[in-house]
């Protein structure tokens, strides 16, 4: 994942540009794009820096967490569903999700959806 150009470089070119050099001579001598230079500068005008912002992370699962009730209901009454069936019965309901969206939200409240119990110990293989 590419990371954000330090904050040391982002100065550097803004302080070029506060000199009287456009956004597209600055990039060119410090060696990053223009359109870089372009987008410090504007936060630059619009927010007082040009600090890099958080990268990565959820953003989208607060639509799902929105329809958490319904899909722990569809989920009680039928517990042996598949991710298919789950999808199917919300869609019923006006609630549309992906199926990689639901696994996300299943892994989030640590539900699994297990089809079997699990195998009983061995009693003829040794143990730890």
């Amino acid at each position: 994942m590419a990371t954000a150009l330090s904050m040391d470089l982002r100065l550097r070119v803004l302080a070029a540009i506060e000199a009287g050099a456009s956004c597209r001579q600055a990039a060119a001598r410090f060696g990053v794009s223009p359109a870089s230079a372009i987008r410090w500068a504007q936060l630059q005008r619009r927010q007082g820096d040009a600090c890099p912002r958080k990268q990565g992370g959820d953003r989208r699962s607060q639509r799902t967490e929105a329809h958490a009730k319904a899909i722990l209901k569809v989920l009680e009454k039928k517990r042996d569903s598949t991710l298919g069936e789950l999808r199917a019965s919300l869609a019923e309901q006006g609630i549309t999700l992906g199926q990689t969206t639901l696994w996300r939200f299943f892994a989030r409240h640590r539900i699994t959806l297990k089809k079997r119990p699990r195998m009983p110990l061995s009693r003829t293989a040794r143990m730890g």
